[in-house]
């Protein structure tokens, strides 16, 4: 762990391995608890005054500076670490824990100087200006495995605002954290301003949303644990400073709808490079299609091609489209809805189905055909490689759009494919609220800092758009300022001058 800027060791290790090779141990981390959490508050706060009072600008060259050492001298390591830790293949690897992440970093610092120079109008003899504060408090960042990028946004939001963090990564990405904390330490990052602690989520809730100076939390993870966490911090409330701001981005049920006058071709690719790139293991990944029966014969013959061709195996070997999924548990749960699948009289299982766990997490690219629009895999997050189809006929269309909005509790991201510009606009209107970020003619995947700010609402999370100054705003609390240049000396109204 590294606390005020100090590495922390507690020995009791916990291994780390590759989810593609699981014999193979790459090395341990060291297990914190309760006392290191405190540990990690007490130097946020410590670190607090100084943070805040630094000049926004000298902020802002920290985490330029960590975007150039992302994308030079730490890159090779930061995507073979994402490779091996993460099982992402080299192209999924670069546009993640390299290109992304600088993305982050320099994009914040565009927004942060949007977000100051937002000033408003003074009058005559009056100077009003905004000063952008920091939270009162610490904020708390809850990272996920599955983007790098993700891990490093999340504790470096608040943080170029001003504020000071404690970090929990995800168990299975512990070493990728370290190395974005050395980034941050060699590009100047002050001592205690992000804490990072490996820990578990119970001691975490004890510690973290009890404690007077929890300012809020940044969150991307599973809806049930955003939940949980909204649920104590409502029962905490009174505790606090402050209210707390409460940012999370969490599951995701995202889907694909093609009319009978898609491109079959299109469609296909984005099943294909939406449901299956990094195993499906993206909060945007494609895991639910409605196909019209029009098309649908030369969409399965082209996704049937499609994933015949996909090669599956370790990161080492750049072909590889596939690779592993995270760890054991994600596999057995994965496993289980192809199973179900595999057993059920309203489902079948097309393509795929294969899998095994003997040398890595292997699941081969899986599509499973439905004739039940409330089946359990085409309504519940999977998260892994496995999508479900459900085929319409097209005087059906009305009927399929609210099954496809009613049937999942999440809105997150969606794609629709059509070749009429009178139906994109239909769908989009009709879609309105099923997808925080909606493709039209595109997979549901891949969203670009500043370009597809990022983030969805319903069971999907605040929709506080990542990547941009959206997201920004909500780690500073504005103070207006008003400054009057010549005071009043008189109390009375300019009207009362007659009656002298």
């Amino acid at each position: 762990m590294i606390i005020g800027g100090k590495e922390i060791r507690t020995n009791n290790l916990t291994d780390i391995r590759l989810p593609h090779d699981h014999k193979c141990l790459l090395g341990h981390y060291h297990m914190g608890g309760k006392d290191n959490l405190k540990m990690a508050i007490d130097a946020a706060l410590k670190a607090k005054p100084a943070w805040e009072n630094m000049a926004w600008e000298a902020r802002a060259s920290i985490f330029l500076k960590a975007a150039d050492l992302i994308t030079t001298k730490y890159r090779d390591l930061i995507n073979g670490v994402a490779m091996l830790c993460h099982s992402k293949n080299a192209f999924q690897a670069e546009i993640d824990a390299a290109c992304e992440m600088a993305d982050f970093y320099r994009y914040n610092a565009k927004n942060m100087t949007e977000i100051y120079a937002m000033q408003p109008e003074s009058s005559a003899g009056i100077w009003d200006r905004t000063e952008w504060r920091a939270l009162e408090g610490f904020v708390f960042a809850l990272t996920p495995f599955n983007f790098i990028s993700i891990a490093g946004n999340l504790p470096g939001a608040p943080a170029i605002m001003g504020n000071v963090c404690v970090w929990k990564p995800s168990r299975t990405a512990v070493y990728s954290a370290y190395v974005i904390m050395q980034i941050l330490q060699e590009a100047g990052l002050p001592d205690g301003v992000i804490n990072l602690v490996y820990c578990t989520g119970s001691d975490a809730s004890d510690i973290i949303f009890k404690h007077k100076d929890f300012a809020g939390v940044h969150f991307t993870g599973s809806t049930k644990v955003f939940r949980e966490i909204w649920k104590t911090i409502g029962e905490n409330i009174s505790n606090y400073v402050s209210y707390p701001r409460i940012v999370g981005e969490t599951g995701g049920k995202d889907y694909i709808f093609a009319d009978g006058i898609a491109d079959p071709k299109q469609v296909a690719t984005a099943i294909v490079r939406g449901a299956f790139e990094y195993q499906g293991q993206k909060c945007s990944a494609a895991s639910r299609a409605y196909i019209s029966s029009k098309i649908w014969g030369e969409v399965r013959e082209k996704i049937t091609k499609d994933i015949a061709s996909i090669k599956m195996g370790g990161v080492e070997d750049f072909t590889n489209f596939v690779n592993a999924v995270i760890d054991e548990t994600s596999f057995d749960n994965i496993v289980s809805y192809i199973e179900h699948a595999k057993a059920s009289k309203d489902a079948e299982v097309i393509i795929g189905g294969e899998y095994d766990k003997s040398v890595g997490y292997f699941i081969r690219p899986t599509v499973i055909l439905t004739t039940n629009p409330d089946y359990k895999s085409i309504k519940e997050e999977i998260f892994g490689p496995v999508i479900t189809i459900y085929i319409f006929d097209d005087k059906d269309i009305d009927k399929t759009l609210d099954i496809l909005d009613r049937t999942s509790p999440y809105a997150l991201t969606g794609a629709i494919l059509t070749s009429q510009r009178e139906q994109i606009e239909y769908y989009t209107t009709r879609l309105r609220h099923t997808a925080g970020n909606f493709y039209i003619n595109d997979k549901p995947t891949g969203a670009v800092v500043n370009q597809q700010p990022f983030g969805g609402a319903r069971a999907s999370g605040t929709n506080d758009k990542a990547g941009s100054t959206l997201n920004l705003l909500r780690w500073t609390s504005p103070r207006l300022i008003k400054e009057t240049f010549v005071a009043a000396t008189e109390y009375t109204y300019p009207s009362f001058l007659a009656d002298k």
